[in-house]
């Protein structure tokens, strides 16, 4: 049996059952283009996430027994370690020139002295951000020497991780939910079309023709619709973000520009593999279930 047998079977079976595969088009396509505003949102917090976890500083504060070049080999030494991206020696003059820059006083000025502490500013790359390394690293730090106070936002980290997890949960378990529901859909719809051909079917069995020579068509069937609907979803997520996003939101759609051009393919895709698996497995249980009588 020849490869274009099969797609012609296949769109033939669409034009024999026009109604059932429009709705379950219909159907999928709206299921698609849900899935794909829940895929960019997800990715665009997953960013935000990222975000947030380069600007994450950890602060060591040095005790007065550390002298300038101790503290200068000490940040070079800290720079090593994995997963820092930055470490900046900040002097007492440093940190009065921040203090002026952010509470516009001159705190020399107001005191007399300059109280503020040396210290050694940290940046993580953002896999290493997390409160959970972060606590396996402030032990490393004070293992180099004992007279020194280490000081994150350890509680908003915590809360930006949970938020993030649950967020993860929610879309990934709304999505399962999603792409099952289309399968059955879809599933169904070649189901339907199989028990109206069902003496076709029966007799092509009678003359000995494969499981693949008669469910071939089905599945190829089952392909098309999910193609179709992930291309028409992916071209409504397109308007809607391209062109409505851009048009009214264009500070939100550059938060989303990215994920999006990832999401427009790979609904497309999904579509494709959605269809292919839910024909596939009616096909094989409405065969496995004729083989019985």
């Amino acid at each position: 049996m020849s490869l274009s047998f099969v797609i012609k079977e296949g769109f033939s079976s669409i034009g024999r059952a026009k109604l059932p595969a429009a709705i379950t088009v219909t159907i999928s396509f709206f299921a698609l283009v849900l899935l794909a505003l829940f895929s960019t949102v997800s990715l665009s917090f997953m960013d935000v996430i990222q975000e947030i976890r380069s600007r994450v500083e950890l602060e060591v504060f040095l005790g007065e027994s550390i002298s300038d070049p101790q503290a200068m080999n000490m940040t070079a030494h800290l720079k090593s370690f994995e997963g820092v991206r930055e470490a900046v020696y900040v002097t007492r003059d440093e940190a009065a020139r921040t203090f002026t820059h952010d509470f516009g006083e001159d705190i020399v000025r107001i005191l007399g002295s300059n109280p503020l502490p040396r210290s050694i500013k940290l940046k993580f790359l953002p896999d290493y951000a997390s409160p959970e390394r972060l606590e396996r690293i402030v032990p490393e730090i004070r293992a180099i020497t004992p007279d020194v106070d280490i000081r994150y936002n350890q509680s908003f980290l915590g809360q930006v991780e949970q938020n993030a997890r649950l967020f993860t949960l929610v879309t990934g378990g709304i999505g399962i939910l999603i792409s099952v529901a289309t399968i059955v859909l879809i599933g169904y719809t070649i189901r339907l079309a199989m028990y109206s051909r069902k003496e076709k079917i029966r007799t092509m069995r009678l003359v000995g023709a494969t499981a693949w020579f008669i469910g071939a068509p089905y599945i190829i069937e089952g392909a098309i619709q999910g193609l179709l609907a992930g291309a028409l979803a992916a071209g409504a997520v397109y308007l809607l973000f391209d062109q409505l996003l851009f048009t009214y939101e264009p500070t939100l759609y550059q938060v989303v520009q990215s994920s999006a051009l990832l999401v427009y393919p790979a609904t497309v895709v999904l579509g494709l593999c959605l269809g292919i698996f839910g024909s596939a497995l009616s096909v094989s249980k409405y065969l496995r279930a004729a083989s019985k009588r």
